[in-house]
């Protein structure tokens, strides 16, 4: 769900992309959200655990590289990269009662996949029909080039768990390959594509969702009027209580920059996890 416009391609050379800024793509509507949220209250449940004394709820990954041959520029991540993502998970979610473990990886050489899968598209449906391993609370992750056709500039895109009732075969997440820690997409090159888009895959919203409402329906998320860039430290966008959170993994900040998920997310993808994919933190 966070896009950048990439100043490369997948076969750029192996020197660092910067990127200027990220641009989401894919944020739910309006009329989504009110119906996913009228759903999720009318099913919610909830942990039985506080927030001091919760346990682990452990999530598999299915970890799916795709590439277009065998150079790192092609896609073709080397297995320290995977393992130093799923160390930055394990980090990034170590006060919400998840932890993340790699249990298979895939390499894929398919160029079309590669290339073009991106949200709805062709190529995404026939890599995520054949490769989807696991239910409702195994993680799939995807890495792919996002290179032309629709997904051109994408950074990574997910699904909320929701949607797993009416499309299991969709559920997990999809990143750029050079997202990963010590990639080359400066300055998204430290492995929190990964987080942000497990945050959705976890029942989160942007903090910016809505604007200058509660549209992530977190209460201690302070209200953004639109995502952060960089790290603009003291920004200040909606003049209600509290500065922009632009330190949080769902905004848009630059990856050094993003450090926390609040209590009141915890409560909420928790609440997710346990209503929609039986997960019990």
């Amino acid at each position: 769900m966070r896009v950048s416009a990439l100043l490369g391609t997948a076969f750029a050379t192996a020197a660092s992309v910067v990127n200027a800024q990220r641009t989401c793509g894919s944020t739910p509507s309006a009329q989504a959200v009110a119906i996913a949220e009228h759903h999720f209250s009318q099913h919610r449940a909830v942990g039985t655990q506080s927030v001091q004394t919760y346990s682990d709820g452990v999530i598999n990954v299915h970890f799916h590289s795709i590439h277009s041959g065998p150079a790192l520029t092609q896609g073709y991540v080397p297995d320290s990269q995977i393992v130093d993502q799923i160390s930055v998970l394990n980090h990034d979610f170590r006060n919400t009662g998840l932890s993340f473990v790699l249990v298979n990886t895939t390499r894929i050489l398919n160029a079309d996949w590669f290339l073009r899968a991106a949200p709805w598209t062709l190529q995404q449906n026939d890599m995520k029909t054949t490769l989807r391993a696991g239910g409702a609370a195994e993680l799939n992750i995807y890495s792919v080039g996002f290179a032309s056709g629709s997904g051109a500039g994408l950074l990574g895109y997910a699904t909320f768990p929701s949607d797993y009732a009416t499309s299991s075969w969709d559920d997990g997440i999809v990143i750029l390959y050079s997202s990963l820690p010590g990639g080359a997409t400066v300055p998204y090159d430290l492995g929190q594509t990964a987080t942000h888009e497990v945050g959705h895959w976890v029942g989160l919203y942007h903090t910016f969702q809505g604007g200058c409402t509660d549209g992530d329906f977190v209460a201690d998320t302070p209200a953004e009027r639109g995502p952060a860039f960089g790290c603009p430290i003291g920004s200040d966008t909606c003049g209600s209580p509290g500065v922009d959170p632009i330190h949080n993994y769902m905004d848009y900040s630059d990856d050094a920059c993003m450090t926390e998920f609040t209590p009141g997310q915890v409560e909420r993808l928790r609440a997710q996890l346990a209503t929609y994919r039986g997960i019990p933190v």
